[in-house]
């Protein structure tokens, strides 16, 4: 077993020690209230990861002001009304052990919501990032001061009511990076121009937070140190303002990559692999002499070679400690398996706090993040004899939580393994974390006691299932194939079986009919790791349009690079020996040679049991995952969290 230690050695960011080398990332929550002040289930969420053995948090930005917040439920930094909830936050934080630092911000800038902000403000007059149509109003040296000015009033308010340390948010291309970045900076005054006066904007808000804080309290500094975009900095640029910065009194450098033109770096996608910033830190810890701190889809393994390596001084976890809040004392106590793994779907993450819905953070395989007072696991007063039929995520969750409330539990399952369709989704290379996840419901139900019969197909009119007090299904979903001539041959194989039988992918020229999340992960895979030369035909004008925007954009990024043709806009109209028939909205045709055709259509629903099931026990049976609805991996944990959770009622 691997061991962890060096990750549970204290270190120092200035003065302040830190019980270990693993940190929060600061991630949005968007649980905050209309006045700026925080809600109680945000301090129970950042609580329950000091709980967990974290050793400081980095709150989501903390706005300085209202009107640079404009709208936003993150939280500001308010006297009447935010204080004595962050003061109640940091105390609970202490409680643990754990160190708490707020990320003070001036706002987005030229990143702005066009609904929110009728003119951002920026460095320069620059079109805006979300609509170019709209120009950014260039700060004036007036506003600029008394900008500073509103630094150190928050800092003082964030020092008054027990926060360890002040991070200042400089990332992503936000305002503060706008200064930074001859891209976004075009002026012309002592704000503009040479190294020197680009820094001037973050040595200025440097020195304003020092005047409102004491003496020891230490300055972190976020900052992309390779933005990946045309006309962005790079490590060398980088490498020359954290130096400046160094000298202005910055304690540590929060160093990653990325920014909005290269979102998918700014939320990490699967995509891009384990430890996908890990060589910004190493270039920033050779120019620094102050601790360096580093994310970007770290595991425990990378987050200790990081450290072992000295490339930097703490690893950050975000998204992993939402997944599992008990990942650091998991790991303390060599329980590594034990650890429910982020899947890096982005989902209900950023995809609830920003990109569909507007609402609070949760997660696709911990339901309880940001919840943590509303969904808790209790025992069952009378304990249940379970049924769960489908051993696809749902039906794993609903038999690990049923069985953590109490109840005896059954799993039932006709292939000769557990996961469902998410067998399929986790062969590719870069969808290590599913499989991951499968993993780590194999280790929790055999530790619960939960029996898992694999082979078993189960019939509606089955004696076994007599015995049992309740029933979930999860029959999961069967593929969709439209009646298209030749669909049938014996050169179509589905995008389930390209997936899990790769002897059946005869041949170098691929068709992938289908252009959603699986026929493109098929044609990476086959692709990158079996060098066949793959071509998607999608009927929609985009592929996966329900797609989260950052994943897509590595999706996108990585189909150029492998330079897989894309036909959107076509519709498959025939298939045969060796070819394909496509058409397109102009009724223009084109044949496609193939050696094989993957059917990737998409799935309906498998409900047939579940409707028998329901004939006959009513009320009794609960229908979870993709046989209610096809959806996402999260919604088939969640169905599976409520229904295991629930069975008392």
């Amino acid at each position: 077993m691997e061991n962890y230690d060096v990750l549970f050695t204290p270190y120092k960011i200035g003065d302040l020690k830190i019980r270990n080398r693993i940190v929060m990332c600061p991630m949005g929550t968007n649980a905050a209230y209309g006045d700026g002040s925080i809600a109680e289930n945000r301090i129970d969420y950042y609580a329950r990861r000091a709980k967990g053995g974290v050793g400081m948090i980095i709150l989501g930005c903390q706005f300085i002001s209202p009107e640079l917040a404009s709208g936003c439920i993150e939280g500001t930094i308010e006297p009447s009304t935010s204080l004595p909830r962050l003061s109640v936050l940091c105390e609970k934080v202490h409680q643990y052990g754990t160190k708490i630092c707020a990320q003070l911000s001036c706002g987005v800038g030229r990143n702005a919501f066009p609904e929110r902000f009728r003119q951002p403000i920026s460095a320069s007059a620059i079109p805006a990032a979300l609509d170019s149509s709209i120009i950014c109003h260039e700060m004036t040296k007036e506003e600029i001061a008394q900008m500073m000015d509103a630094f150190t009033t928050a800092a003082r308010h964030a020092a008054s009511v027990g926060f360890d340390a002040i991070e200042v948010h400089a990332h992503a291309g936000y305002l503060v990076d706008q200064f930074l970045s001859p891209l976004w900076n075009k002026r012309t005054d002592e704000y503009g121009g040479s190294v020197e006066n680009r820094t001037r904007f973050a040595r200025e808000i440097i020195a304003a937070i020092r005047r409102g804080i004491p003496r020891n309290m230490p300055i972190l500094f976020r900052i992309s140190m390779d933005h990946r975009t045309d006309g962005g900095r790079d490590i060398a640029d980088s490498v020359e303002i954290i130096r400046r910065l160094e000298q202005e009194g910055v304690a540590a450098f929060d160093v990653d990559a990325g920014s909005y033109e290269t979102i998918d770096y700014i939320f990490p996608t699967a995509y891009l692999g384990d430890a996908c910033m890990a060589y910004a830190a190493r270039a920033a810890k050779a120019a620094v002499s102050v601790p360096v701190l580093n994310a970007g889809n770290h595991t425990p393994e990378t987050a200790k070679r990081l450290i072992e390596a000295g490339d930097a001084d703490f690893a950050m976890i975000g998204r992993g400690l939402i997944a599992d809040p008990d990942l650091p004392k998991k790991l303390r106590e060599n329980r590594r398996r034990d650890i429910r793994p982020c899947i890096r779907c982005n989902e209900d993450c950023i995809g609830r706090t920003a990109a569909f819905k507007m609402s609070m953070l949760s997660c696709a395989v911990n339901p309880e993040a940001c919840q943590e007072q509303w969904f808790r696991l209790e025992k069952a007063r009378l304990p249940k004899r379970v049924c769960v039929i489908g051993a696809g995520p749902g039906g794993l969750e609903a038999a690990r939580v049923a069985a953590e409330c109490g109840h005896t539990v059954t799993v039932y399952e006709k292939e000769g393994q557990i996961g469902g369709q998410l067998t399929a989704a986790a062969t590719p290379k870069f969808k290590s974390q599913l499989r991951a996840l499968l993993a780590y419901y194999e280790v929790q139900l055999e530790k619960l006691g939960v029996q898992v019969l694999l082979k078993r197909e189960v019939k509606a009119n089955d004696p076994l299932l007599a015995q049992y007090d309740r029933w979930i299904v999860a029959t999961g979903a069967v593929p969709f194939t439209p009646p298209v001539k030749g669909m049938d041959g014996s050169n179509v194989i589905s995008v389930l079986d390209a997936h899990r039988h790769k002897e059946l992918v005869k041949g170098e020229r691929i068709v992938i009919c289908g252009g959603g999340l699986s026929g493109c992960d098929c044609a990476l895979e086959l692709s990158m790791e079996y060098g066949k030369r793959p071509v998607i035909v999608e009927m929609m004008d985009k592929l996966a349009p329900n797609m989260i925007m950052m994943n897509r954009a590595s999706m996108q990024r990585m189909l150029q690079e492998q330079d897989i043709d894309v036909y959107t806009g076509c519709r498959v109209e025939q298939v045969e020996e060796g070819m394909v028939h496509i058409v397109d909205k102009d009724d223009n045709s084109r044949i496609l040679e193939a050696d094989t055709v993957i059917s990737a259509f998409g799935m309906r629903p498998d409900h047939a049991l579940a409707d028998a099931l329901e004939q006959k026990y009513g009320w009794k049976v609960r229908t979870v995952g993709d046989c209610s609805r096809i959806g996402r991996v999260g919604l088939a944990v969640r169905e599976g969290y409520f229904a295991g959770s629930t069975l008392d009622n």
